[in-house]
């Protein structure tokens, strides 16, 4: 049977940099986050939020990403409201995915919030990418154009590295991406065999 390989870290860790080296050593990877901003997209769940939240987080009828991260980030119990709208969605289609590619030893879900939504419990190990704090806080302002503050709150809804690193099988320390990598290729070495 396939085994899931949990891939996680705090927002601007370089969970999607890591990813896409799995990939590009042939292994399947699952961006959560990617799936569910498409899930987010689609008529029904838009009509959901819409009745749940109003049109303050729309622009033009449709979801505006800025303004709804605004607005639950902000907000635990409205994150909670949205995090129950596209889990069970996001699960649904992973799982549909796992079996399209049942011919793998393993596959890897990359998922930011992989502990905070209890979808770690699905995983058959874990691995975790550490940065430092201030460094996050750098690459997300430059990645987004947002403020730090903007990017503390959604830091503030998520574990901590040290609560993930816990939970976690592997570790791979993300300051320098050479390191990084080399530490993703020994990991791999393991799991292969496993």
């Amino acid at each position: 049977m396939t085994k899931v390989i949990g891939l996680t870290g705090g927002i601007g860790s370089g969970k999607t940099t890591i990813a896409n080296h799995f990939k590009s050593k042939g292994i399947p990877v699952y961006i959560a986050d990617d799936e569910a901003k498409k899930i987010l997209l689609t008529n029904e769940v838009q009509s959901e939020i819409k009745a749940l939240f109003g049109n303050n987080v729309f622009s033009e009828d449709k979801i505006d990403k800025n303004k709804l991260a605004e607005f639950v980030f902000s907000n635990p119990e409205k994150l909670k409201i949205l995090n129950s709208i596209i889990h069970p969605k996001v699960k649904e289609h992973f799982d549909n995915w796992v079996l399209r590619h049942q011919d793998f030893p393993f596959v890897i879900k990359e998922a930011a919030i992989l502990f905070e939504s209890g979808s770690y419990k699905l995983c058959d190990k874990i691995i975790t990418i550490v940065v430092p704090l201030e460094e996050r806080i750098k690459r997300v302002i430059h990645r987004d154009a947002t403020s730090s503050e903007n990017v503390m709150k959604r830091i503030n809804n998520q574990w901590t590295d040290e609560q993930r690193a816990a939970k976690s099988d592997y570790i791979i320390y993300n300051s320098d991406l050479k390191i990084a990598k080399k530490q993703a290729n020994d990991i791999l070495k393991i799991l292969k065999n496993q």
